[in-house]
């Protein structure tokens, strides 16, 4: 399946390619010899007004023993904006893809600036040809839900905490995912759960409290895990943390760490089904990492 994919997708850069004088995309051949005119001009002492232009526009990096073709760094300049050619852009595009967990298109974008001739057009390409983002983009979405906005002026001053079910992929020790969230900043902690019992649920929480602070203001859903005694108990231990609860079978109402929650479930399915692997738990802290600090997913 995937070499149709990269199949078609080369198929259709070479059409592109072909109906736009000024593109910049290169066959694998074009590459190479574009490559070899740079160090042909590099090493000629009379130059061509040809090979002037080419040297102003490109310049090889050695990498090894490798050769990249780069764009010509002007002076003091320590960025590096590779070429490549259509028979690797796709693997590159790929890689980025899995990175950014089967992000969106200003995700990619960004993710692949340090290539000079990888467009939006190509990664819309790519993103087309997804099966999983295909999926994802067929989600049902509430409509016509209007909620009020709640505001938060400081860290700390409200945080929102949820459970993600995953016992679909319960063949690890894991079945749920505890999301705790800022609600100000939107940073975040996930927390892999054996089960939803309320006493595992407060200890994850007091676990939470002791490394980032008590928020002044808890929010959570209904749920019995939230709403049973040894949650309320941690009153006791902070008399000011305020504890509330969303409205009943209206998840809406938690809209910010419901967000997050979509995210993350993404995320993960993208990477689980990437490496053909059901170890979620292993991978948790590296989503939590991504999410908070923006940087693309490596695995």
């Amino acid at each position: 399946m995937s070499d149709t994919k990269e199949q078609s997708f080369r198929e259709e850069m070479l059409k592109r390619k072909s109906s736009d004088a000024k593109s910049l995309l290169m066959t694998k051949h074009e590459y190479f010899l574009l490559l070899e005119k740079v160090k042909v001009a590099s090493d000629t002492a009379k130059k061509s007004n040809r090979q002037y232009y080419i040297l102003g526009r490109y310049e090889i990096l050695q990498c090894g023993d490798a050769e990249k073709l780069i764009r010509k760094q002007s002076e003091g300049s320590q960025e590096i904006i590779y070429f490549t050619h259509i028979d690797d852009m796709f693997d590159i595009i790929k890689r980025a893809h899995v990175a950014c967990g089967h992000g969106g298109r200003d995700k990619m974008t960004k993710a692949l600036d340090k290539y000079a001739n990888i467009t939006r057009d190509s990664i819309e390409l790519y993103k087309s040809l997804c099966v999983q983002c295909q999926q994802k983009r067929k989600r049902s979405t509430t409509k016509g839900v209007v909620v009020k906005p709640i505001l938060s002026k400081d860290f700390g001053s409200r945080a929102q905490v949820d459970l993600i079910d995953m016992q679909s992929m319960c063949k690890v020790s894991c079945s749920w995912i505890m999301v705790y969230q800022d609600h100000l900043t939107k940073y975040c902690v996930l927390r892999p759960l054996t089960s939803k019992r309320a006493a595992e649920v407060a200890w994850q929480l007091v676990d939470i409290f002791l490394l980032l602070g008590v928020p002044q203001i808890l929010q959570s859903d209904n749920g019995s895990e939230f709403t049973a005694s040894v949650i309320t108990e941690l009153k006791v231990i902070w008399p000011d943390l305020l504890m509330v609860h969303g409205k009943p079978r209206h998840p809406d109402s938690q809209g910010s760490v419901e967000r997050l929650n979509c995210d993350v479930k993404d995320i993960l399915t993208a990477w689980l089904g990437d490496n053909d692997s059901t170890d979620w738990p292993t991978v948790l802290r590296f989503v939590q990492f991504q999410k908070n600090s923006g940087l693309p997913f490596r695995n």
